[in-house]
């Protein structure tokens, strides 16, 4: 389901060029982020986004036309209270023990984790993004997606990215909604046909849960109760990620399957795991992200910025790295790290 559509002016003589920023909790958060590093850097203009949970945040950000410089010096200083308020542990028990746990549908509320968005968004509603943006949740009324594409920001970012059991779920329009990648990982169908996109880049950062570690490991690690909701959520590759048994590939492609003609590259980066809710550690995975996603696209640089229909996806087909050594630009982005 989608609010509406957006329209956005085509750059003269340069592809439209979509970006899907997956989940992927809070290493999702600097990952994605040194992606969109990246590719300010490749010179690479976005034409339209959306996002899904960790995706939606970074995205929201983005779009709302917040400087990456001012968003990353925001990472540098986050601590665990700008977007976690769980519940005293008396509170708790005494709700859950006193009434039964009536009216607890989460561990934390969302409104710290509003605020903190509102205070680093530069537009407050979507309709004011500098380019079109979406941000996917899962309607807990009808089990239904959907796709957030009107209105105020702060709380339908919140919703994308409400965790179940962590967050509360957030009410819009009068509907409870929470993390989108209980649907799907990445919106692809947000932006790619309805945007005459020429590209859709897809940044998967989710976690993965391949099955071959067992529940008593699960058990032994900090945060059992999230390892377990990753196992749930990620117990299986999304449609646009090639075969971990037959493919090692970090970057694989295919066309649309709407059939409007545009090529989907998907870009997967190595990172370690960030235990969530901490943030040490997230300012390496952003450095690691960013210097992997230029790694792994500038060989396709000018095709992405000149043909992506034609060039690109020859190139991609062939695996053909002839423009490995094209020099990266970086873009007011030097010293910022």
């Amino acid at each position: 389901m989608t609010d509406a559509n957006h329209s956005s002016p085509l750059t003269p003589g340069y592809p439209r060029i979509g970006v899907v920023l997956s989940s992927g909790g809070g290493r999702g958060v600097y990952a994605h982020t040194g992606f969109l590093m990246a590719l300010e850097s490749l010179g690479l203009p976005i034409s339209a986004m959306a996002g899904c949970s960790a995706g939606a945040l970074v995205g929201g950000m983005v779009a709302s036309g917040t400087p990456l410089s001012n968003w990353v010096s925001t990472l540098t200083t986050v601590e665990k209270k700008d977007f976690w308020q769980p519940l005293s542990l008396p509170g708790f028990f005494w709700r859950m023990v006193g009434h039964k746990g009536r009216g607890i549908s989460g561990l934390s509320d969302t409104q710290t984790a509003q605020e903190f968005c509102r205070k680093n968004l530069n537009a407050q509603i979507f309709e004011d993004c500098q380019f079109p943006f979406y941000a996917l949740a899962i309607n807990l009324d009808d089990g239904e997606k959907i796709i957030f594409s009107t209105g105020e920001l702060a709380p339908r970012i919140m919703a994308s990215a409400a965790i179940p059991i962590l967050y509360q779920p957030v009410k819009i329009d009068n509907k409870y909604c929470c993390d989108g990648a209980v649907v799907d990982f990445a919106p692809t169908d947000a932006i790619c046909c309805l945007q005459n996109l020429d590209v859709v880049i897809i940044n998967h950062v989710s976690q993965s849960s391949d099955g071959t570690q067992s529940m008593e490991q699960t058990l032994s690690q900090p945060w059992s109760m999230l390892k377990i909701i990753d196992r749930l959520l990620y117990r299986s590759r999304p449609w646009y990620l090639p075969d971990e048994r037959t493919s090692s590939k970090r970057v694989s492609s295919q066309r649309c399957p709407c059939g409007c003609g545009a090529i989907i590259v998907v870009i997967e980066p190595k990172l370690p795991e960030l235990t969530w809710p901490m943030t040490d550690g997230g300012m390496k995975i952003l450095t690691m992200a960013r210097a992997q996603t230029v790694d792994l696209l500038s060989p396709y640089q000018t095709a992405l910025q000149i043909d992506p229909r034609g060039m690109l996806l020859k190139q991609l087909a062939e695996g053909c790295e002839s423009n490995a050594q094209i020099p990266v630009q970086n873009k007011n982005l030097d010293g910022v790290l």
